[in-house]
């Protein structure tokens, strides 16, 4: 009696443990990077690429995308930021194909298309750069919570711009999930990608 006593107990215990840990979600994946749990902002873009084609998140759907604001007369946290990037795919290796580096600018009026073509893939062939109109970009970072300030220069060109240095990534879905910050290294990064680029969780 006792032995079939304790067999009862034990298989009910097994079975309440086996409740309980259904009863448990998937814990979420585990970031250097600050998690962004659902934000309302940074959701799409209308952009356009150097060739003139409108871009949206959509057309690298089944990538991590990385996108950063700046602009290319930037004498410092771009080009850091950017070399960080390469530094980054160099890193994942062959998983490097299924990430995309976007560069928006914020400084469109000598931004051109063709300044565009060149700068970005400058530091990786496939990274590509965005732009639209003066009026459209203010919205656009208005949007993305970014922030940024035209500072007079001597000339009417040589003027300097300064701006938020955060890099968003979307996970393969297009789902806005980190903020990086601009002195993250590029191993921490790496490793927040491939993470992205194998979780399940929504």
């Amino acid at each position: 009696m006792a032995r079939w006593l304790f067999g009862l107990v034990g298989a009910s215990w097994l079975i309440a443990a086996g409740l309980l840990a259904a009863c448990n979600p998937p814990q979420a994946p585990s970031f250097h990077a600050t998690a962004l749990d659902n934000p309302q902002f940074a959701q799409d873009f209308r952009l356009k690429d150097p060739s003139g084609r409108e871009r949206s998140l959509a057309d690298w759907r089944g990538k991590v995308v990385l996108l950063f604001f700046g602009y290319t007369q930037c004498p410092d946290v771009c080009p850091t930021a950017l070399s960080r990037a390469a530094r980054v795919m160099e890193l994942l290796g062959p998983d490097a194909a299924r990430v995309q580096v976007l560069f928006v600018t914020l400084d469109p009026e000598r931004d051109t298309p063709a300044l565009l073509r060149e700068y970005p893939p400058a530091f990786h062939p496939s990274f590509i750069g965005l732009y639209t109109s003066v009026e459209e970009t203010a919205q656009v970072a208005r949007h993305f919570r970014v922030f940024y300030k035209i500072n007079p220069g001597s000339t009417p060109s040589t003027y300097t711009i300064d701006h938020s240095v955060i890099t968003y990534a979307y996970d393969p879905e297009g789902k806005l999930r980190l903020a990086i910050g601009h002195d993250a290294p590029a191993e921490a990064v790496a490793q927040d990608i491939r993470t992205l680029l194998g979780s399940q969780v929504k």
